[in-house]
């Protein structure tokens, strides 16, 4: 005969409070896991396409963290900083510390934003010019294109100076570049062409292969290191003084012996100042995440090469987190532990 037994009152109470309590166990792992979960967050960049690698790194973490990772917005970086003041936008990996500070400063500082952590060291920027020509003329200072015999080797459209290929406007490299031509004497010989920058690099690597002298303003990294090779086809061309817009002092402005004119910078993560203090764990994954030079160099050769759609870019950063999987897995492992009570 079957029989019935009807659970006591206290004993359902306990059972929904064991299930609660599992519930929350679990909802609280999946949190843990995901502390960004139900969080969306906003990067910006530089229209450059090379430095979108960089940036589709960070956002795989902040993915892997929980947060809705938005479409990235692009514009120049007055517009990116005052959008990161503003909170129009999160964060962005893609601040020159040294370079792009007046931006910064101008757009709110420490006020409104957060500087997290240092995304790439030893980035370098400066002029330079095809080997053959300097060793053939003895050409050792950006100083000796104050001479009309030197600068008449660099003109490519007949006026007698020397054609600069130097950086967009926008990008805070060309205040540099127009500041000291000025410093060193050198508008009446030089003109400082401004335009589509890596438009204006593929005539000069043209010029090249055309075995006609060339002078232009660069940085590291991007693939065109990999195609003018420092030593093997083109140099640095040493400043004869530092001198920086607004006044600034720098003494870290030489590389192997070499004063380059502009400092050696870092290449630093920032995010909107609230957002940074309400999201410790994207704050955290943000300020450990480090990438080389050389590994985006190279990854902007392969781009170069013609594996440039936003796929292969997105591709290029998924093959890099699995060649470094341990450090990266170390990052969101920190992140996760930031974001506990």
């Amino acid at each position: 005969m079957k029989t019935t037994m009807r659970k006591h009152p206290l004993l359902k109470c306990l059972a929904a409070t064991l299930l609660a309590g599992s519930l929350a166990g679990t909802a609280h792992a999946a949190n843990s896991n995901e502390p960004g979960k139900g969080e969306s967050i906003t990067p910006i960049f530089p229209t450059i396409a090379e430095e979108r690698f960089r940036g589709e790194i960070a956002m795989a973490g902040l993915k892997e963290l929980g947060y809705d990772v938005k479409e990235p917005k692009e514009t120049d970086y007055p517009a990116l900083f005052l959008a990161l003041s503003y909170g129009d936008a999160d964060f962005t990996v893609h601040m020159w510390n040294q370079l792009h500070q007046g931006f910064y400063e101008k757009a709110g500082g420490d006020d409104t934003m957060v500087k997290a952590g240092d995304v790439m060291t030893g980035v370098l920027q400066g002029f330079m010019i095809d080997k053959k020509t300097a060793d053939a003329y003895h050409i050792q200072s950006v100083s000796d294109f104050k001479k009309p015999e030197i600068a008449k080797l660099f003109d490519s459209n007949g006026d007698g100076k020397a054609d600069l290929t130097g950086c967009n406007p926008g990008w805070g490299c060309e205040l540099l570049v127009e500041h000291q031509l000025e410093a060193y004497g050198l508008k009446d010989t030089v003109t400082d062409n401004r335009g589509s920058y890596f438009a204006l690099m593929a005539d000069t690597i043209a010029r090249y292969q055309q075995s006609k002298p060339i002078f232009y303003y660069t940085w590291v990294p991007q693939w065109i290191a990999g195609v003018l090779v420092e030593g093997k086809d083109v140099v640095w061309l040493p400043v004869p003084f530092t001198s920086l817009p607004d006044g600034k002092q720098s003494k870290d402005t030489f590389y192997e012996g070499k004063n380059l004119g502009a400092p050696v910078d870092t290449v630093k993560a920032v995010l909107n100042k609230d957002f940074a203090e309400k999201n410790p764990a994207a704050a955290k994954f943000l300020s450990e995440y480090t990438i080389s030079t050389a590994d985006e160099s190279a990854q902007n050769l392969r781009m170069q090469k013609g594996e440039k759609s936003l796929a292969d870019i997105k591709r290029h950063a998924a093959e890099w987190i699995k060649a470094h999987q341990s450090v990266y897995d170390g990052w969101l492992r920190d992140a996760r532990a930031a974001a506990k009570p």
